[in-house]
Parts: C-alpha cells; sequence; structure tokens
C-alpha cells in the first residue's frame, strides 16, 4: 500500500466502527474492519477522539469565477471547501460570466479553473429560453445537469424558464438521461406577495412565502410526470411540499430534493432586523418549519444536504442600511457545512453515519459518481479527519472563502476538521492538485 489510514472510529458502508483503509495509486483498495496491521510506505493513525470519514461532496455551490471572481474564485472557493472537509464540489453555472449556458461558456469556465482548484470540481450547466439545442452538447462535454431558475435569478443573464419552456427543456433532457435541478419558486406568487424593503426580517419572510414554493414544486412534479424526465428540488425550506414530494415519489416520478445547512440551523425569529448576512432565497423559516425540515431528513424524503454556498462582497450585503430589499442572497457557509448540520443532528439524535450519508454518499449518489462518497474498495482516496466532540466558535475573518461575511458569525459549532485528504495525499493548502470532473468519468 501507498498510504494506510487506522481509525479506532471510522463511517464506512458498515456504518460507525474500527477500521483500516489500504491506498494504492490515489484510490481505496482495502478496508478492514478494525484496527490492524497492513503494511504500507505510510501510515497513519488517527487520534482516540478523531473519526474517519469520507470527503464530503457538496453539489451546490457558486464559485461566480470568471466574471464576478471579487465574490469568490476557483482558488478561494476550493481552499474553504478543503478546510470544511468537502473533497469535491460541483459549480453552479450562473453568476460567472458568461454563464455555462453553452460549450464556449464551459470552456471558459474550465480554463478559469484550470490548475487553480484544490479539491476536485465538476460543472453544472444551466438551461435558459433559447438555449434548448445547446443542452446536448454540453450534456456531451460532461455537465452533471442543468439548472433553471422559475423566476428571477437575480442576474439578468441568467433568465428563467416559464412554464411551458420547462417542460419542453425537460422533454428534451429525458431523450438523453440528464438532469434538471431546479430552483424552485413560483414568479407568480412571488411578484404577488408583498415587496421586500426595510430593516425587519418579517417583512422579508412576507416577500417568500412557503405558497411560491409548494406552487413551483408543485410545477415541477407535473412536468416530470408528463415527460419522464429526473427532477431534483434545490435548496428546499418549506416543509409544506414534503407531502408533495413523497405523494409523488408514490406515483413514480423521477424526483429528488436537497436542503441547506442554514434551513436546518437558523430560525426567522431570531434572525435581528438590519442583519442582511441571513438573506437568502427561499428564506430561511420559522423554528417549527426547521422541525419538520430535520422529519424529512429521518423520513428519507429529503435525500442530501449541501451549502448553496453564495456568496458577495461585503458591500453587496447592504450592512450600510440593513435593507433586506437591497441585499444580495445568499449564504457563505462552504467550510461550516459539516460542524454545523453536527451541531444540530447530535441534538435529535442522529450520528455521523446519518451525516455522511446526507452529505457524502447521496450528493455523489445523486451526480452519479461512482468513486466519490464512500470508504470503500474502488474509490478514490477522499477523507475527512474529524474531531467531533471539539466545540469552536466561528470567526468569518478566519474563514477560507474570499470575503468576510458569514452568517455563522460567533456562532459556537460543535465538531472540528482537522484534515482533508485528496487522493491519498493531504491537502495543504499549497500547490493546487484538484482535477476537474466530468459526468461518468468520478
Amino acid at each position: 500500500m501507498d498510504l494506510v489510514v487506522r481509525a479506532a472510529r471510522a463511517v464506512t458502508p458498515a456504518g460507525l466502527g474500527p477500521a483500516t483503509i489500504g491506498v494504492r495509486d490515489g484510490r481505496i483498495v482495502a478496508v478492514e474492519p478494525g484496527v490492524v496491521e497492513m503494511p504500507g510506505s505510510r501510515v497513519v493513525e488517527l487520534a482516540e477522539d478523531e473519526v474517519l470519514l469520507p470527503g464530503l461532496v457538496d453539489t451546490h455551490v457558486h464559485v461566480n469565477d470568471p466574471g464576478r471572481a471579487e465574490w469568490e474564485g476557483f482558488e478561494t472557493a476550493t481552499r474553504a471547501a478543503a478546510a470544511g472537509g468537502v473533497t469535491t464540489i460541483v459549480d453552479m453555472p450562473l453568476n460567472s460570466l458568461p454563464p455555462t449556458v453553452d460549450v464556449a461558456a464551459l470552456e471558459v469556465k474550465r480554463k478559469a479553473a484550470s490548475g487553480r482548484v484544490h479539491v476536485d470540481v465538476g460543472f453544472w450547466g444551466g438551461a435558459i429560453p433559447g438555449n434548448e439545442g445547446d443542452l446536448r452538447g454540453l450534456h456531451d462535454e460532461g455537465v452533471f445537469g442543468f439548472k433553471c431558475f422559475l423566476l428571477h435569478s437575480g442576474v439578468d443573464e441568467f433568465p428563467p424558464l416559464d412554464a411551458a419552456g420547462l417542460e419542453s427543456a425537460m422533454r428534451e433532457l429525458k431523450s438523453f438521461d440528464a438532469q434538471m435541478i431546479v430552483h424552485a419558486e413560483d414568479s407568480e406568487a412571488i411578484d404577488a406577495a408583498p415587496d421586500p424593503h426595510g430593516e425587519k426580517y418579517h417583512d422579508f419572510l412576507g416577500s417568500r412565502p412557503r405558497g411560491a414554493e409548494n406552487l413551483a414544486i408543485t410545477h415541477v412534479i407535473e412536468a416530470a410526470r408528463r415527460t419522464g424526465a429526473r427532477a431534483h428540488i434545490l435548496h428546499l425550506s418549506s416543509s409544506d411540499a414534503l407531502p408533495l414530494i413523497s405523494s409523488a415519489r408514490r406515483e413514480g416520478v423521477a424526483l429528488s430534493v436537497e436542503t441547506c445547512p442554514h434551513y436546518l440551523s437558523f430560525i426567522a425569529e431570531e434572525i435581528r432586523d438590519g442583519a442582511t448576512q441571513f438573506k437568502c432565497c427561499p428564506p430561511i423559516r420559522e423554528a417549527a418549519n426547521r422541525e419538520l425540515l430535520w422529519q424529512g431528513l429521518a423520513d428519507g424524503v429529503i435525500e442530501t444536504i449541501v451549502s448553496d454556498h453564495s456568496p458577495c462582497t461585503p458591500e453587496l450585503k447592504r450592512f450600510d442600511t440593513g435593507d433586506f430589499g437591497l441585499a444580495w442572497g445568499g449564504i457563505s457557509s462552504l467550510q461550516l457545512g459539516l460542524p454545523a448540520i453536527w451541531t444540530q443532528a447530535r441534538q435529535r439524535g442522529f450520528g455521523l453515519t446519518d451525516v455522511v450519508r446526507w452529505m457524502a454518499e447521496g450528493p455523489a449518489a445523486q451526480v452519479g459518481m461512482t468513486r466519490k462518497g464512500k470508504l470503500e474498495a474502488g474509490y478514490d482516496a477522499d477523507f475527512c479527519v474529524f474531531a467531533p466532540d471539539e466545540a469552536f466558535v466561528v470567526d468569518v475573518a478566519k474563514l477560507a472563502h474570499r470575503n468576510p461575511v458569514s452568517a455563522y458569525d460567533q456562532r459556537p459549532l460543535a465538531g472540528v476538521v482537522r484534515g482533508t485528504w485528496l487522493r491519498g495525499e493531504p491537502v495543504t493548502g499549497g500547490e493546487p492538485r484538484g482535477t476537474l470532473l466530468t459526468r461518468g468519468n468520478c
């Protein structure tokens, strides 16, 4: 073996227990139960308070590079990912310039990322009005699926699909078995809601009602039912939609769903007026809603937890006015997802095996990655060394993403990432060693 890792606690497909992992040429080739002798050129033994996890997979990251690299960037985003135990990300197609809506734009994105990534990076394509003829080409170039909005995306160069456009694009995707991932808020329902304005979080919450999310999810379900295409609901915040999703699946609709750490951590009742670092769309909702989302995870209705890391410059958060109507919506959390979820999960009786299922195995499976997200022979030797009983207080100035803005600032969290390994080598923040991934080759 090139590397042998011995851990008194590891999360493998067999569960949580002692394990010895053998690695050759960047791949796991042996997983033995128990801390046993295994010959290797290098042997690493974890401390008693550490747990070996597979590297996390975050399929919802806005890197914004090129074009808006002052908001983030491939080097800073992937440093933050590695610091949080995330070894694979999939970059969203919007907020960069140009948006990833054709093959030429994908090549621009890959060129911007090449040689600058500290973890492995894949890419989503975008589905917008007028680019239906570009979808197959992007698919053939290895994107992991296609994102669309059902209302204004926040940037004019990535316009939304209407109901007819959604169904037409999904029919096209069905012809080559690609998935559509959807920002599901209904534009007409949002337009009919009160305008967001001022410092009061309650008023902002009223501008993005649950009904808008529920209605849009219903439209996605019906489009998936009629076309037979695979659909995925992004960043679910409304627990009202859980019965709709369960019912659709029972009827054979190919539908998956994710939620995010901020919906599972924060509650509307505790967000101070003017605290625009908490603005995101759809919004953070009430305490009772949060508990029902956790129940959705327990029931298996929600399969995955991903960051929706959507950063911006401090100026765009409008801390000068605290106006939720003017501030950019997005939570910066790529580095903090694991401790944020572990803090909440263990209070509710969940274990690290659940967290790995939601944050590593599930996201990898959703995008068809067959070598990521598990400590199993044949998988990449991507590891997260986690100390679940150590605690810390988030200091936004010490986070690795580009701008010092995060809703988690000064929040106490349980669990510290002590090391991240990519294909059998520690990620130290030195020379970037990440690779650019294509669908079907990871």
